[in-house]
């Protein structure tokens, strides 16, 4: 087996869910930017996460609907701007009927 493979800085740091606002000791040896007080008086670093099992719908059961970024809004205003497009261009090829008919040419004989 290899020597020093796994780390030696395991340390207690708190984990905080971001949306339920859950928070839960642990070793970790994750970076830790900021310390908060935990509810034992003692102060630890704190590990931000967004989803945890607190908060994910697998595991609560509830469906929430995160559009943070108006995802479906932007989806939307493409989807009407393809549709005007197509519009204008069929409109367009409408209109450029062709004035005469063109009649294809005999095959010539060899």
């Amino acid at each position: 087996m290899k020597k020093d493979l796994h780390p030696k800085d395991y340390r207690l740091v708190v984990y905080k869910d971001s949306n339920s606002g859950d928070m839960w000791l642990t070793k970790s040896t994750a970076p830790a930017k900021e310390n908060i007080k935990y509810t034992d008086g003692n102060e630890y670093p704190l590990v931000l996460v967004h989803v945890s099992s607190k908060s994910h719908p697998f595991f609560t059961g509830e469906e929430k609907v995160l559009d943070i970024e108006g995802r479906v809004d932007k989806f939307k205003k493409r989807q009407e701007a393809a549709d005007k497009a197509n519009k204008a261009r069929a409109e367009k090829a409408a209109s450029k009927a062709p004035s005469e008919k063109r009649e294809k040419p005999a095959p010539q004989k060899i």
